[in-house]
């Protein structure tokens, strides 16, 4: 006869076997019976103590995004589910694997409005991919298998609510995983031979071909500057997909939309022929022409057409597609919309590189990310935050693929930096792990500088004190409408740090900046905080440039924009087009 052990207890055994070794949360009564488990199992599974649930429930997103791997967090009933929501929809809209172990009264209770009783599988019915109550104590191990194989399955959030009573009641010692038999992997399609050869014949016949990739290139970056370099095409991608490319490629114009580069917006706003491969980035219909050729290739059907009209739509792994196009891509010597956008960055890096040591007080945004380049080594991880920050950091970082950048790019919660950074480092310990903040941004979730400093975890974080949130300051100068609620007072977030017990730094000059960083720099021993007073200026809206008098705008508003962007240098990508014999026009 098989030996007894608590349902929790083997529920505990199921998360090691698939490859789990940690799990995000904060305990209540609710969830005596798992953290008894989790004393019981501390050899094997480490339980990180969060000061708040929606930490916990971010973190896992966030290591989910950084490894690829399931993310695990859990709430007690009541308010500790509830909070979880935030950062298990930021799972669910980033498409990542995340495990929500929730809390409820023990089943005697239920029913009976007890105590931090409430409904909680209708809670979480939208955000999750499968959402099961354990009706006995034998099932829990097993609902928890399952509820990862769908998690994996469907790149989303599972959540499982586990009555307390039952995670103490004695089972079977039996082996309840499945992870040994379930295979985790992509269908890599093929695509047709006809749809390949017609994409590179429409690329090889225009004038201003783009390739446009997204994360779903992630593991096509050779294959990609391979058909660049042979048909002289330009590059650009998603948002998602910085990182996929050196940031150094020359023919590489990084993104295009609000959080995106001059060049990139160049790009997506003339070229005539687009490849829009591996990515679904919802903003391009705002900047590629209506008239634009779409040649769109992606492995779900359903993507095709979602956000242009496609002339050619091709299911089919990015990869594959890519090796398939390099096959029958003739050679290409020169190209003059290739010669013009490699001008068109040429000048934009010159003009960012003109301000990376601007000392002015407060300082300017891009002396900050030059000093984290210089000590950011080759296989650091970069957690970044949402607002203005996300534009500077997606910007200014110099990605290298060999190193990992991600945000909160599709739900867009502020917040999410410090703890994505905490999942970060838990999963690659022994890598240099940034996270990037506002200074709205990291109030919202500072506390678990706790954690950091808890669990010994050297995360340099940043902190970009501005005194507003920048990004809705933008949307609300853009609506022209007065400034309301986005005023934010200062805060000495270095002193809040030391008393937390992490090294805080508060700059406001170079001199102190390069202090603080050449210190960060060091070896530690728990996290570093950097709070830098920065300007209240917003980032170059490249979406929106006035660089040269048109139909809509004056000398007088050329000038004003330099003035407040100090857009001065930046040459007009039609100026560009007509020094080599084209223009924006769409034949």
């Amino acid at each position: 006869m098989a030996d007894k052990i608590n349902a929790s207890n083997a529920m505990i055994k199921v998360l090691e076997d698939w490859g789990v070794n940690h799990i995000f949360g904060l305990p209540g009564g609710s969830f005596d019976s798992t953290m008894n488990a989790l004393y019981d199992r501390r050899e094997t599974m480490k339980y990180i103590q969060v000061r708040h649930e929606e930490a916990g429930a971010l973190a896992a997103a966030g290591e989910a995004k950084f490894t690829g791997k399931i993310g695990v967090c859990f709430g007690s009933a009541g308010p500790g589910a509830v909070h979880l929501l935030n950062g298990l929809y930021d799972a669910k809209h980033d498409h990542v694997p995340v495990l929500a172990l929730v809390a409820q009264v023990p089943t005697s209770m239920m029913n009976t409005d007890y105590f931090q009783e409430i409904d909680e599988g209708p809670i979480f019915e939208d955000v999750a991919v499968y959402d099961r109550t354990v009706m006995t104590a034998e099932q829990l191990p097993s609902v928890v298998d399952q509820a990862i194989r769908q998690a994996y399955e469907h790149s989303g959030v599972a959540v499982v609510v586990i009555p307390k009573d039952l995670g103490w009641m004695p089972i079977k010692d039996v082996v309840y995983s499945t992870a040994h038999d379930f295979t985790l992997g992509k269908t890599c399609l093929k695509p047709d031979a006809k749809d390949v050869a017609k994409a590179v014949e429409m690329l090889g016949n225009a004038k201003k071909p783009l390739i446009y990739f997204g994360a779903g290139a992630r593991d096509a970056a050779a294959e990609l500057k391979a058909l660049s370099d042979r048909m002289k095409i330009p590059m650009m991608s998603s948002v998602l997909g910085i990182g996929v490319m050196p940031e150094a490629e020359k023919a590489y114009m990084l993104s295009a939309g609000r959080v995106a580069s001059k060049p990139g917006v160049d790009a997506a706003s003339t070229a005539d022929v687009v490849l829009f491969i591996g990515t679904n980035m919802p903003f391009a219909p705002f900047f590629i022409h209506p008239e634009t050729q779409f040649i769109q290739v992606t492995n779900k059907q359903t993507d095709i057409g979602k956000r242009h009209r496609v002339d050619l739509g091709i299911v089919a792994d990015a990869k594959e597609t890519l090796k398939a196009m390099l096959e029958v891509a003739p050679q290409v010597d020169s190209r003059p919309y290739y010669d013009t956008l490699i001008e068109d960055r040429a000048n934009w890096v010159e003009w960012l590189a003109a301000r990376e040591d601007l000392d002015h007080t407060p300082l300017d945004v891009d002396t900050v990310f030059v000093r984290i380049n210089r000590i950011a080594k080759d296989d650091a991880i970069f957690s970044v935050d949402v607002g203005n920050v996300t534009i500077d950091s997606f910007r200014l970082l110099k990605v290298k693929p060999t190193q990992k950048i991600a945000t909160s790019a599709w739900y867009a919660t502020m917040g999410n930096a410090l703890p994505s950074a905490i999942g970060a480092q838990e999963s690659y310990p022994g890598r240099q792990v940034f996270s990037i903040s506002g200074d709205g941004g990291f109030a919202m979730n500072m506390q678990d500088i706790l954690t950091q400093v808890k669990y010994h975890e050297p995360i340099i974080n940043i902190v970009l004190t501005n005194e507003a949130l920048g990004f809705i300051e933008g949307e609300q100068d853009d609506n022209h409408q007065p400034h309301s609620g986005v005023d934010l007072i200062d805060g000495n977030y270095a002193d809040a740090a030391a008393g937390l017990g992490a090294k805080g730094f508060e700059v406001h000059t170079l001199d102190e900046l390069d202090v603080a960083f050449a210190e960060a720099a060091k070896p530690q021993d728990g996290p570093v905080v950097i709070d830098v007073k920065i300007s209240d200026e917003r980032p170059l809206p490249v979406e929106q440039l006035v660089l040269e008098p048109d139909d809509n705008h004056t000398q007088a508003d050329v000038d004003a924009f330099a003035r407040t962007y100090h857009s001065e240098g930046l040459v007009p990508v039609d100026q560009l087009l007509e020094k080599h014999g084209l223009s924006r026009c769409i034949d």
